[in-house]
């Protein structure tokens, strides 16, 4: 069966038109650990992370109804004096197409190392926050959360 130069031509237009739809597609994979771990290595470079579960508290719904507006307190206990603070607090979210959430930045001025947001969930998964120390310490916990209607596309 022999095609029409105009049958072709539509072929190709439908073929090229597939590749450019789907391969921006191919790139809403979600993260994991892994990218999590790559993030991380970013900002904190290759300093060893330690268990931070007794400083850090992560208030987070154990189950999110709607993954479009989670709410998110984070707290690590620190007396933010000079000697002793918290530099920063970073959030990632393992099942995101971007594993960064958020990084939250603080001096000993800040009295408590403490902040709010709401974030996106693309579904079920863990969260993690790492917080970096003043005397060079990286802790961290997680946690996961239970979304039951998807926030970013899922």
């Amino acid at each position: 069966m022999m095609l029409s130069r105009r049958q072709a031509l539509l072929g190709l237009g439908a073929g090229g038109l597939a590749v450019v739809t789907l391969g921006p597609l191919s790139k809403l994979s979600h993260a994991d650990a892994a990218a999590v771990d790559k993030a991380l290595k970013g900002l904190i470079g290759d300093k060893s992370i330690g268990d931070g579960s007794d400083l850090i508290t992560l208030d987070l719904p154990q189950i999110a109804e709607n993954g479009n507006t989670v709410p998110l307190a984070v707290e690590v206990d620190s007396p933010m004096t000079d000697a002793d603070s918290v530099k920063s607090v970073h959030i990632f979210a393992e099942g995101n197409p971007q594993p960064d959430v958020a990084s939250f930045h603080f001096t000993p001025r800040n009295g408590v190392a403490m902040a709010s947001t709401r974030m996106r969930l693309a579904g079920t998964q863990n969260i993690v926050a790492v917080a970096e120390l003043s005397d060079g310490r990286v802790v961290g916990t997680k946690t996961e959360v239970k979304v039951t209607i998807g926030g970013c596309g899922g």
